[in-house]
């Protein structure tokens, strides 16, 4: 298996570290300034480390690769949030700008508009400066990017393990605060604890579970091919607060409109993947018509059949919020 040590921005780590210590992030999106190169280093479920550049020359922490997808800033932003490692968008578009700038950009046009390269990292630890893991050892201080590192043996191998023994220690320190009992952060690692390295399935946050599906429906509608952006969403068939798993077979790419049709049962999406719109829709409200005119058509469907509705969950929204 494989890890990948990627350069980190010190004030990127230092906003989601501080966050970490209030509540335990379920995903964070490490961007890059540009589109021009995509992420190709990582499977989803291997482990992505957060090295920090001179003067620290360390890793701060990690988590697991979920994907990688080119956004628009403002849509990175809606997607997660404060998990960009900024506090506004203002301040995440001011530091884009930064580097962008330092990368040589003429840059013209709306920043939030600029698109960026987001690997999504689920599950992320970030460790105190007392629990910083030592770079590998013959890392080079003229890498730009990172580097990938094989984690069955040598160097790869400790970083994994002290990453995952320090990540144990936070969780278990964060636990017996919760208990009252003492705290464990100053124990030191009591050595190798773990076998050979294996995948992780990446648990998906919100945001990226909007992303995933977004991108397996290549952004357009599922019902009416719409294209614009902003107002396409990513609907769960299942709510994720009734038991539906943030899980691209648990989605649909709908517009907004019929997003809110769907989640209040006034269509559907049957388990042969045909789009239906409820009588209760003109009962109701005496219109309807261009949803109607919609009815019985065929979904459009991700190509990759594993990003394709789950049928048992459509037959799930069909009998249990389909007002038909």
């Amino acid at each position: 298996m494989r890890g990948f040590v990627a350069n980190t921005d010190y004030d990127w780590y230092r906003f989601l570290a501080r966050r970490a210590q209030e509540a335990p992030l379920d995903e964070v999106n490490f961007w890059r300034p540009s589109d021009r190169a995509t992420f190709k280093a990582l499977s989803p479920g291997e482990p992505f480390f957060f090295r920090l550049k001179h003067p620290h020359n360390a890793i701060a922490g990690f988590g697991w690769f979920a994907r990688f997808s080119i956004l628009p800033a403002w849509l990175a932003w809606d997607a997660f949030g404060v998990e960009n490692g900024a506090e506004s968008l203002d301040a995440m578009v001011e530091r884009l700008l930064m580097y962008r700038r330092r990368m040589g950009h003429d840059d013209t046009g709306r920043a939030s508009d600029f698109e960026i390269g987001c690997i999504i990292v689920t599950q992320p630890a970030f460790f105190p400066e007392s629990l910083w893991v030592r770079e590998p050892a013959d890392w080079h201080q003229n890498i730009v990017s990172g580097r990938t590192e094989v984690l069955s043996s040598g160097e790869g191998r400790r970083i994994f393990v002290e990453c995952r023994e320090r990540a144990a220690m936070l969780t278990a320190a964060a636990q017996s605060a919760a208990s009252a009992q003492p705290s464990l952060v100053g124990i030191e690692p009591r050595g190798e604890r773990y076998g050979p390295p294996t995948l992780v399935a990446p648990r998906l946050g919100q945001g990226a579970f909007r992303i995933a599906v977004l991108d397996a429906y290549e952004r357009a509608c599922a019902v009416t091919q719409e294209h614009s952006l902003p107002v396409l969403e990513a609907a769960h068939i299942r709510p994720f607060a009734d038991g539906g798993p943030h899980d691209v077979r648990n989605g649909l790419a709908l517009r907004s409109d019929i997003h809110r049709l769907f989640d209040t049962g006034y269509v559907t999406v049957t388990p042969d993947y045909r789009f239906r719109v409820s009588e209760a829709l003109y009962e109701d409200f005496h219109n309807g018509r261009s949803y109607y005119a919609l009815d019985k058509q065929r979904i459009h469907l991700p190509s990759e059949l594993a990003m394709q509705p789950d049928r048992s969950l459509l037959e799930w929204h069909a009998g249990t919020v389909w007002r038909g």
